[in-house]
């Protein structure tokens, strides 16, 4: 392999939140959105070329950065944003409160299809808003779209926004242009304007493609704005970085003075230098990667099969984060989480903290090398087993 993804790097006792939230160094973690490879080799070169220059004051974004963006979309997701559009900031979680904030006053509802980030709660509460949860449909072992429930919730004049999860964690799917279609029409209906989180949106399993809700038609180009980064899928995310595309210019214009409210726009030179690297340069790495994870995903349905066949794992379109239905324990997903981390030491994402609608569920984290997942997935068994 050109690329190696097998490769164990120690990473306990670098402040990583991953392997140093716990004290004891026996805890493996398979829970955070965090992936334990290095990243792209043109990324590290360039930031190598720019921790040697020595100097790290203020930084300014430059064309350079603006056109990576926009050449990088066009290139891989047909779709070809305007550099004027696009708002640089600390990362998505940063873009969204500034966005609610921007565009919805204190007591308004923000839509969201559940089980969803747990990041997205926070936002909207922070806020001073209230979330309406639109479950989504389980059924057949996968998830889809409940449009009827979405229908009603949007309805309620009280809901200003929506937050969509394009591609879906932790439901792991991409949803088709004719899903999104279906959402932006309910939105359009009802005066909803859509905030499109599209963090995941490089890290899509084979036979799948991610398309931007955005690219879909004009109305849906100027009735919603686009959150994105190249954290996820280059493992950025200490860089903190990423970028907000808003097409309509007064819609713009709010969230770039939200942004300067919260003090979260300004970002860092090595961010500026490892984006424009990552989009530039590393579309074979992420090919190589994006293979890798999928035979991590294989892998992990064959254990499951052959030890593991009462918990269904659900199919995974997008993301490295897997979710698998644990109602056969018979416990909850906090639970689950307690029971795991004592007697095998294992942490992993309780379903109940993306929901209610998850909390039979647990995520894990497979963006690793294929021997720790193995060792993870042991103790998984183990800690079900005991």
């Amino acid at each position: 392999m050109k690329y190696d993804f097998d490769e164990i790097i120690p990473r306990r006792g670098t402040n990583s939140i991953k392997w140093d939230l716990d004290e004891d160094p026996g805890i493996l973690p398979m829970w955070v959105a965090d992936m334990d490879f290095r990243t792209a080799p043109a990324v590290a070169e360039a930031l190598r070329r720019r921790v040697e220059h020595g100097v790290f004051g203020y930084a300014k974004a430059p064309q350079a950065y603006y056109d990576a963006i926009v050449g990088w979309f066009a290139r891989r997701h047909d779709w070809q944003p305007r550099p004027e559009w696009i708002l640089h900031t600390t990362g998505v979680i940063p873009a969204l409160s500034a966005i609610i904030k921007a565009l919805t006053r204190p007591g308004d509802k923000v839509l969201v299809q559940t089980p969803v980030y747990n990041h997205f709660f926070i936002s909207i509460r922070n806020s001073g808003c209230e979330t309406a949860e639109s479950e989504l449909l389980y059924r057949n072992g996968t998830y889809t779209a409940d449009f009827d429930d979405l229908e009603r919730k949007a309805a309620d004049p009280r809901v200003k926004l929506m937050l969509l999860c394009n591609p879906h964690n932790p439901a792991g799917r991409v949803w088709s242009p004719e899903e999104l279609r279906r959402i932006g029409e309910i939105c359009l209906r009802n005066d909803v304007f859509i905030v499109a989180d599209e963090i995941h949106c490089e890290l899509v399993m084979p036979g799948y493609r991610y398309t931007p809700f955005a690219s879909l038609s004009e109305e849906f180009l100027h009735r919603s704005v686009t959150c994105a980064s190249p954290s996820k899928a280059f493992n950025l995310a200490g860089l903190q970085v990423a970028n907000i595309f808003a097409a309509d210019k007064t819609v713009r214009e709010k969230i770039d003075r939200s942004l300067d409210i919260n003090e979260t726009g300004e970002i860092g030179p090595l961010a500026i230098a490892a984006l424009i690297a990552a989009y530039n340069e590393g579309a074979e790495w992420l090919d190589a990667l994006n293979e890798y994870l999928a035979g991590n995903y294989r892998f992990l349905r064959e254990y499951f099969g052959r030890h593991l066949p009462q918990y269904p794992v659900l199919p995974l379109e997008g993301t490295y984060l897997v979710w698998v239905d644990c109602s056969a324990s018979g416990l909850t997903s906090g639970e689950l989480e307690t029971r795991l981390l004592e007697r095998v030491k294992l942490r992993i994402n309780p379903g109940a903290m993306y929901g209610g609608a998850g909390r039979n569920f647990i995520r894990l984290n497979i963006a690793c090398p294929r021997q720790l997942l193995a060792e993870g997935l042991e103790r998984l068994r183990r800690g079900l087993e005991e």
